[in-house]
């Protein structure tokens, strides 16, 4: 025999051949009363331990075999039941055993995979209990014919009542918020209790000035509703009336020999009440309002359960009642989620409709991420929905730190959340959101005393690029998150293709840009710097290179400005000028020419404190002299504000040369240049391309050139590429140049040889 696919095969294996092990002992063949005794007790330990009803249909005779504890699943005892078909047949409930049998038809002729299915059974004190069966089938032969159905049972009744409870409280919330009639919404709260509790019956009496009115009681008796309406509260007014009176919990035992009752009991007694508890119901400040009450048919009196019960029922109540007062407190528990305390989906739908109307108006942009844990379903099956509901306790704690307070959260069904992100300048912003997602979700937890780390994955969708209402919105964040798992989940995933490939480019270069930052993993090369009058090499400009493993080449324009964005500038330029101010003295200790060494700094490194500290120490370590090192700025640093100034006063009495880099493209200010003590100004390589072409660009740089000098500035232009430009800028006066005319920028041990050639030309 062979066995095929099933759930908790391995479990049911086991079963089968310890079943298989008892038949053979029990038909007696060569085996000793010892060998009988030990099958059947490792037998009834395997179901024990199983904790599961175990039922065995052969397939040729007909015949069932239900086991001891599925039978008191049910509430019968071993022999009270036969082990025929029949007998399920007979208790399972009509409008499940067609859709039970169609599956189980299909799974014996291999239609379908694997049997599971979700069915209600008659209990012997006479209500139902959900079931989840789960079987494989038992083959034999060459041709594998079926010949057995082996499965399981499992008591699931509490979780479903659990779920019809939350299902039925959602529904009650929404109608409160939706101002639905009242006495619709009281017979939904007492059915809601009554289906938790079996044989018990709900009634919510208003109180008016001294009166009680009937609410809603749908399965008290119309006559005995009427009865009670109407009566004046008091001390002894039965359990209602009195815990309305004294503004305190009555619970009545028995309503045949309470003396509250005395007055009452010949109402109750003939539809068969014998117990009564009342809460009262109050507003938020106090005040009673009326009473929530529980009827038995027998004497009771509640258990903790009931008790807390009867408690949540009456401050339910007391919600509707106080609807028109206190309108925010109900609007806060219709749309959040009871179990995360976050905002439930249909808040979550509201706000969006309001934000997408908000951003339409303003012309903003925001980005919606859908986000759905990771075999959420493999928790609740193997550890228990207990423990599925602290996870996504946790797991909305998690996502809560992930927001702003301008970003919106809520969990719409199940496991899945989502966050809108308000404001959002670029798509980065919602990938920074998505990153963080991941990055805190999937730190580790203790579930039920095993390490355990959670997972999610996650779509993006951005408006109104990918959706201009909810619906469509919706629809594309979730279209991406589908995309997400299907790439192996554990990630997120855009909407546009393309826009997630950009994003994983981007975060990639981030991350190996630190890393090859940290690790020194960039080159340095250098290019020349030209006197114009004598063609001698006088200095060179450092220039990073960064070539990545997987992207290629990189360019500088683009790692460094990642470097700015996640704050890895000053290690940067900390390496660049430690790295450019050694090759210098490795060039002059080899006696070489002595050259100037120009090192770009980043604007926002340049008016940094550290600066001053950072150079000091690299010329100390490395004993380059001041006047060889010449520190390039951008001319966005070119201000009149005082702390500016301080910076250049600061360098320039170390003795370093400083540089003007891109003159003439972005803020540069005459009047700032007159405060400034700089050496040198760079006209950007643009003016040098297009003054032989415009006479106009060609005055502008004539006018760069006079005026630096008529401020004691030498000029050097980039970007020379051929001898016509260098013969103009001869002509114009420019004091020195740099471009390919010259020498590409080149690694260290070229400079070595261009200098030898240099100094015999």
């Amino acid at each position: 025999m062979t066995v095929t696919d099933g759930k908790y095969i391995d479990q049911q294996q086991e079963i089968e051949q310890l079943r298989s092990e008892l038949a053979l002992a029990r038909k007696g063949k060569e085996v000793s009363t010892l060998e009988l005794y030990n099958s059947e007790e490792r037998f009834a330990l395997a179901m024990r331990g199983a904790s599961d009803g175990l039922w065995d249909w052969n397939l040729e005779t007909d015949e069932v075999y239900y086991s001891p504890r599925w039978k008191s699943m049910l509430g019968y005892k071993e022999h009270e039941l036969e082990d025929q078909l029949s007998t399920w047949a007979a208790m399972v409930h009509p409008d499940d055993k067609d859709f039970v049998l169609d599956k189980a038809q299909k799974f014996l002729s291999n239609e379908s995979d694997f049997f599971e299915v979700e069915m209600r059974m008659r209990h012997k004190k006479g209500h139902d209990i959900f079931v989840r069966s789960r079987a494989f089938k038992v083959t034999r032969g060459s041709n594998n014919e079926t010949v057995r159905l082996i499965g399981t049972h499992v008591d699931i009744t509490c979780q479903k009542k659990a779920e019809l409870f939350d299902k039925r409280h959602t529904h009650i919330l929404e109608m409160i918020a939706k101002g639905q009639p009242v006495g619709d919404i009281y017979n939904e709260i007492a059915l809601m209790y009554e289906e938790r509790h079996q044989g018990l019956r709900c009634s919510m009496l208003e109180l008016n000035g001294t009166q009680l009115l009937h609410g809603g009681a749908p399965s008290l008796p119309d006559e005995y509703c009427k009865a009670v309406h109407g009566l004046e509260y008091g001390p002894e007014i039965g359990s209602c009336g009195t815990s309305t009176y004294t503004g305190k919990r009555v619970l009545v035992e028995n309503i045949a020999t309470d003396p509250k009752w005395k007055n009452l009991k010949a109402i109750a007694l003939p539809y068969g009440m014998r117990s009564c508890w009342s809460e009262p119901i109050k507003s938020s400040s106090g005040k009673v309002l009326g009473a929530f009450g529980m009827y038995y048919n027998h004497p009771a009196l509640p258990n903790e359960e009931e008790s807390k019960d009867l408690i949540s029922a009456a401050r339910l109540a007391g919600i509707v009642m106080e609807r028109e007062h206190n309108q925010k407190r109900i609007q806060d528990l219709a749309y959040t989620d009871e179990l995360t305390q976050l905002s439930s989906r249909t808040h979550f739908y509201l706000n969006i409709d309001d934000l997408i109307k908000v951003c339409t108006r303003n012309k903003r942009k925001f980005g919606l991420l859908y986000i759905d844990l990771d075999n959420f379903k493999n928790v609740n099956d193997s550890l228990g929905h207990d423990i599925g509901d602290f996870l996504l306790q946790i797991v909305a704690q998690r996502l809560q730190q992930t927001c702003r307070e301008i970003d919106y959260i809520a969990r719409l069904s199940g496991d899945e959340f989502c966050i809108a992100v308000n404001d959002v300048e670029s798509e980065y912003d919602t990938t920074h959101v998505a990153q963080r997602c991941l990055a805190l979700i999937s730190e580790p937890i203790e579930l039920a005393g095993r390490k355990f780390t959670p997972a999610c994955s996650i779509g993006i969708a951005h408006y109104p690029e990918n959706g201009n209402s909810l619906q469509k919105i919706l629809k594309a964040a979730d279209t991406a998150l589908y995309a997400a798992k299907e790439l192996g989940k554990n990630r997120y995933a855009y909407y546009n293709n393309a826009l997630t490939k950009k994003a994983e480019y981007r975060f990639k270069l981030e991350h190996d840009l630190r890393e090859a930052i940290e690790k020194q993993q960039l080159t340095l090369v250098y290019q020349p710097k030209v006197d114009i009058l004598t063609g001698k090499i006088i200095g060179v400009e450092a220039l990073s290179r960064w070539k990545n493993p997987d992207l290629g080449h990189i360019e500088p324009c683009d790692f460094i400005c990642t470097a700015e964005q996640i704050g890895m500038i000053k290690p940067l330029t900390e390496w660049v000028l430690y790295t450019a101010c050694h090759q210098a003295m490795l060039w002059k200790k080899a006696g070489l020419a002595s050259l100037r060494m120009a090192v770009n700094i980043s604007p926002s490194h340049f008016l940094d404190n550290d600066l001053i500290p950072l150079v000091e120490k690299v010329i100390a370590q490395t004993g380059i002299l001041p006047a060889d090192l010449e520190l390039e700025v951008t001319e966005g640093v070119v201000q009149t504000k005082q702390e500016n100034l301080k910076i250049f006063e600061q360098l320039k009495a170390l003795g370093i040369l400083l540089a003007i880099d891109d003159f003439g493209v972005g803020y540069s200010s005459f009047a700032s240049l007159k405060h400034l003590n700089v050496d040198f100004l760079k006209i950007d390589k643009y003016f040098i391309d297009d003054m032989m072409v415009d006479e106009k660009s060609k005055l502008l740089v004539s006018s760069m050139i006079e005026m630096a000098h008529n401020l004691e500035h030498k000029v050097t232009a980039e970007g020379v590429e051929n001898a016509e430009q260098l013969a103009v800028l001869t002509a114009l006066g420019c004091d020195t140049v740099q471009g390919y005319y010259f020498a590409k920028p080149v690694p260290a041990e070229q400079i070595s040889q261009l200098l030898i050639e240099n100094s015999l030309g």
